[in-house]
């Protein structure tokens, strides 16, 4: 009887410490002092490079508006200059100009344009500068359209973002998904890009702050984050109910270690 009591408590103090255990793996950045604020400079972060099979939208403009729709694409109309372009009539978001295999655009009178491994701010100044010989005071916008990350596994909202502009970090992404639910790893997100022809498995440690000057902190165009569950993803995961389990477990050994003593 002694010995079945003894395994008892022992088995509930090894759930109170696995619980106690599960909750320290759950704050983010647990390494990042908070005794007050903290500075640290931006080094890790560096404009997206244009790929293949990237859509760019490219809109032109200048003193001269019927000049300048010689040389513009289809990505005109999204920026409400194009009779065609309406509430009721959306624009795909899509159109523009595909890069090929070669890294190359194709742009009306301009003709080929090389864009592969450069920003949009240096293409832009490229078609500027080829501009000026056709038009007066050129003005160039340049972005690429099918910019998106993609979420999946333990998260609230799993999904495939479009990204408005050229910067969103891994936890802008996570935010997009609706966080982590409380199930998910947090010491092991499996970041996935695809880049020069490569892939890339990275893992991602959500629990220390030396993510924030990791490399990976900035995602890049099509880049997917995938959070996993931990194997208490099925189990009943609510802390109120936990907690009474706990408590009644414990009045339970508390119990039978007094109707021991006293029989």
């Amino acid at each position: 009887m002694a010995n079945k009591l003894l395994q008892f408590i022992i088995l509930i103090l090894s759930l109170l410490f696995t619980s106690c255990g599960t909750y320290k793996q759950i704050p983010y950045f647990q390494d990042l002092s908070l005794s007050g604020p903290v500075d640290e400079s931006i080094a890790n972060f560096s404009p997206i490079k244009i790929q293949k099979d990237d859509v760019l939208g490219i809109y032109i403009s200048s003193l001269n508006p019927e000049a300048s729709s010689a040389f513009n694409g289809k990505l005109n109309r999204l920026n409400g200059n194009n009779e065609d372009y309406n509430v009721t009539n959306p624009i795909n978001p899509f159109e523009g100009y595909l890069v090929d295999e070669k890294g190359e655009i194709q742009i009306p009178v301009l003709g080929t344009i090389k864009v592969l491994g450069l920003t949009t701010s240096v293409v832009r100044d490229n078609i500027k500068q080829q501009l000026e010989k056709y038009l007066k005071q050129p003005s160039v916008n340049v972005r690429i359209v099918n910019f998106k990350v993609s979420v999946l596994g333990d998260v609230a909202r799993p999904d495939v973002y479009p990204i408005k502009n050229e910067r969103i970090t891994v936890l802008e992404a996570l935010s997009l998904a609706g966080d982590l639910n409380i199930t998910a790893k947090r010491k092991n997100v499996l970041l996935i890009r695809e880049q020069d022809s490569k892939r890339q498995y990275i893992p991602i440690d959500l629990n220390s702050k030396a993510l924030f000057t990791s490399d990976y902190y900035y995602l890049r165009s099509n880049d997917v984050l995938y959070v996993q569950a931990d194997k208490t993803k099925y189990a009943p995961h609510d802390i109120g109910y936990r907690n009474l389990t706990l408590i009644v477990a414990a009045l339970s050994v508390v119990a039978i270690a007094l109707s021991t003593v006293y029989r």
